[in-house]
């Protein structure tokens, strides 16, 4: 099980009440939102490998430089020295993250963030280096692009909270989008997405998009498509795709998530017992962890 933990943390945040606080009053609905989650998911599902992948770089440059708006709605101030731009982030929630991260640690639930890539990028290359079944624990429509039935990769959407969670499996995106998750990629890009600040192609809108990759096949036929006179695209849409090379270039990359990212040695194995007891006792002390913390433990003990 591989989890999104942005997304799902950003996710208690909004669902969890921020009046659940710390005894020093300080917001810790984030924080315990994210540990009911995680309790919900190992009790409902399972896995004997849990890992909690990380945005070490939320807008890596080598995507900007692709497509400079990528994200770029979303700075909150750039960041001189190459490190990452500062992400707009509810005030209240930006603390909660290193208190996140230290209980994970605490735990021994295995935390991964590589220097110059998102969370995404460490889903996709611990996706395609499984033996294994994969979940996918995601917000993010975007890692639709790893569901492979043949491989028993498949992304668990929550619709609401993490106990009604959507099985997305290749069958379900032919339903809905009319593409497997290969052409996902092909599909968003062509869209477009503006919470991600990626233009897509004007005109081509989502459904536009899925009949223009069910007659041509993939990006590379629709682009051939408009090179060929003879081929069935309407005067507008191939004008329209004709002005957008630039963009269709160079998006494939952007969309797509990484899956050679150099990762770090970790253990994915999910604990029965806490890897730092003592830390963990501190934390939940000075937080008020409370009953969050002691039924996670329960569940990974039992």
């Amino acid at each position: 099980m591989l989890l999104d933990t942005a997304s799902l943390y950003f996710r208690a945040y909004f669902g969890v009440p921020d009046s659940v606080r710390a005894p020093d009053g300080t917001p810790v609905n984030a924080v315990r939102g994210l540990l009911d989650f995680i309790d919900r998911l190992v009790r409902d599902h399972h896995p004997d490998d849990l890992v909690a992948c990380m945005d070490a770089d939320w807008r890596p440059q080598w995507r900007v430089d692709l497509i400079p708006t990528y994200k770029a709605h979303r700075v909150a101030a750039e960041t001189a020295g190459g490190l990452p731009d500062e992400e707009e982030v509810p005030d209240s929630l930006s603390p909660q993250v290193p208190v996140i991260e230290e209980v994970l640690d605490a735990l021994g639930i295995a935390r991964v963030g590589v220097a110059g890539y998102e969370a995404d990028d460490v889903i996709g290359t611990l996706a395609g280096r499984a033996t294994g079944p994969v979940d996918i624990v995601t917000g993010d429509r975007d890692l639709y692009q790893l569901v492979d039935d043949a491989r028993g990769v498949r992304v668990l959407y929550p619709v609401k909270g993490v106990g009604t969670l959507q099985m997305t499996d290749e069958a379900w995106l032919r339903e809905k989008y009319g593409v497997d998750g290969a052409g996902y990629v092909d599909l968003a890009l062509l869209r477009g997405d503006p919470s991600d600040g990626l233009p897509g192609v004007p005109g081509i809108g989502e459904k536009t998009a899925a009949k223009l990759l069910d007659a041509f096949g993939d990006l590379a036929g629709i682009m051939a498509a408009v090179d060929d006179p003879a081929s069935r695209l309407t005067p507008s849409r191939r004008r329209r795709l004709d002005e957008a090379r630039a963009y269709v270039a160079v998006a494939p990359k952007v969309v797509r998530v990484a899956d050679d990212v150099p990762l770090p040695g970790f253990r994915p194995a999910l604990p029965r017992e806490p890897r730092d007891p003592e830390a963990l006792e501190g934390l939940a002390e000075r937080w008020g962890l409370g009953g969050s913390l002691q039924r996670l433990l329960g569940t990974l003990q039992a």
